[in-house]
């Protein structure tokens, strides 16, 4: 456990405010807590500095648009686009989704293609190409995943066809952490001439992401599982896709003239930027970039997975406790204990000032192929040390004692 002594200071607990001592918040899976850096950027901006963006003339109305700007090149950097116009701001990764079905998926197949998703695929990954699916036509796969519980890019290589348009997969599973191969999974759509499109809300807060190095099509993630601000989300894409799609929703910024004879759009990003954008979300993304930063993702990564294998390795030797997914999960444990629903689960943990998630994580085909109704799962952030590994134990030993 020597490893957990090293990355101990990473236990960044006194900058989150909304944590009090002696609490063990263990979903940050689900949504991290905010540090004090990016509460005081959003404080700031709607207290000091704000002000609408890209139609006022007057100097708070600019200052604003070249702070919201800024956030954009923030978040082109963080991922390795080529251009800040790359960048789309969305409401969050399930929108960004729902953009590129509609948008991309929804104006470029046709009766007879086929989508390939993943057995462990979130709901906004799956339910967005089925409403898709369903109205064109085009038939769904399914990859199965490996004895580990990763998803099986073997299988990938011998189930894609040329029929195959558009490829979906997690980077990493919300349920089980397991990390995809994302490059290898991007060289195989390709090799048939399928795009692919990567959900990355468990990946972007705790490894680097490049998204030039993986070689995908479109890639999404959440700003609230980045230690920023709810609704605020980020799709990127190639620009020659966003040049050719259509816009996503009508209305102010988004246009180039407008008459009641023919409209024309504006050129991405803000073609998908309809309306008053949130333009305070952006900067709370952009501030919790910043922290993540300031910390570096390869020691968040090193951390994690510290307590990762902590967490395992306490929970295996518990006879009634059963692990799901690799044992190199990135910051994700999930487990059932036996005779015991997950929800019971939560409930007493929470009675031990210990939080996690118990259910089905918007993941009910993988609950199905694990042969359960749901799990109790615990995920880590930057603020979470061997203490809150030790609570959790101990919730599990209280859970064992109540029900026998």
């Amino acid at each position: 456990m020597s490893v957990l002594t090293d990355t101990r200071p990473l236990d960044r607990v006194a900058d989150f405010p909304a944590i009090p001592a002696g609490w063990a918040y263990l979903d940050t899976a689900a949504t991290a807590q905010k540090p004090q850096v990016v509460i005081d950027a959003i404080t700031r901006a709607y207290d000091t500095s704000y002000a609408t963006v890209h139609r006022g003339v007057y100097q708070r109305s600019a200052d604003m648009t070249l702070a919201y700007e800024a956030a954009r090149r923030t978040v082109a950097r963080f991922i390795c686009a080529g251009s800040e116009n790359e960048i789309v701001f969305v409401r969050g990764a399930t929108e960004g989704i729902n953009l590129v079905a509609q948008c991309w998926a929804g104006m470029q197949l046709k009766a007879g293609d086929r989508i390939l998703l993943s057995m462990l695929e979130h709901h906004s990954n799956i339910v967005p190409w089925q409403m898709v699916a369903e109205r064109l036509g085009v038939a769904i796969d399914v990859l199965p995943l490996t004895d580990d519980h990763r998803i099986d890019l073997d299988a990938m290589e011998r189930i894609i066809t040329p029929a195959h348009k558009l490829v979906a997969l997690g980077h990493v599973s919300n349920v089980l952490g397991s990390v995809l191969d994302a490059r290898r999974a991007t060289e195989i759509a390709h090799s048939v001439g399928a795009k692919i499109l990567i959900d990355g809300c468990q990946s972007v807060p705790r490894m680097a992401v490049d998204v030039k190095a993986i070689g995908c099509d479109f890639y999404v993630f959440s700003g609230h599982k980045l230690y920023g601000p709810t609704g605020i989300g980020v799709l990127w894409a190639r620009p020659e896709l966003l040049d050719a799609m259509p816009p996503y929703q009508g209305g102010g910024s988004m246009i180039d003239k407008v008459s009641f004879a023919k409209t024309t759009y504006a050129p991405p990003p803000g073609r998908f930027e309809a309306g008053t954008p949130h333009i305070v979300g952006a900067l709370g993304l952009a501030a919790g970039i910043d922290y993540v930063e300031s910390i570096g993702l390869a020691a968040i990564h090193a951390h994690e997975t510290a307590l990762v294998t902590r967490t395992r390795e306490a929970l295996s030797a518990i006879n009634s406790v059963r692990l799901y997914g690799p044992a190199d999960s990135a910051g994700i444990v999930s487990f059932t204990i036996e005779g015991v629903h997950p929800h019971d689960i939560g409930t007493i943990f929470d009675e031990e000032r210990v939080a996690i998630r118990a259910g089905h994580h918007c993941a009910q085909p993988l609950m199905e192929a694990l042969g359960v109704d749901a799990t109790a799962r615990a995920s880590f952030g930057v603020y979470n040390g061997p203490a809150d590994v030790d609570a959790l134990v101990r919730g599990i030993e209280r859970v064992t004692r109540i029900f026998g």
